[in-house]
């Protein structure tokens, strides 16, 4: 099992999601996050006043999945979220040790 990891602009969330649900993503967790890159935040001007944005919004997707999705689900985050620009995001892959479904008690990839 891993569990997948993107830093994606928000505006790209739905058409994500849209993506990912075809490939067999049953779930999985969104938080809205502050971060910066390599673009070093942007400048913004309110009321006719420049000032420096060093945190710029973003999202986090966390996704546990089975092995064999891995390869298809990093591709298509990374061809959707992709808008050709500077803060386009990340994606990281994580080994996932064990998975429990409170619930039922299910574990392993039986309970993602």
């Amino acid at each position: 099992m891993k569990l997948i990891m993107a830093v994606i602009k928000p505006f790209k969330l739905e058409e994500v999601r849209e993506a990912l649900t075809p490939l067999g993503v049953e779930g999985m967790t969104v938080s809205e996050v502050k971060g910066f890159g390599r673009q070093k935040g942007q400048a913004e001007i309110y009321r006719g006043a420049e000032y420096m944005v060093n945190f710029l919004p973003k999202v986090k997707l966390e996704i546990a999945v089975k092995d064999d999705l891995v390869a298809s689900i990093v591709e298509t985050i990374q061809k959707t979220a992709q808008t050709g620009k500077i803060g386009d995001g990340k994606v990281f892959v994580y080994s996932l040790e064990q998975a429990v479904r409170i619930r039922t008690g299910e574990s392993g990839a039986d309970a993602l």
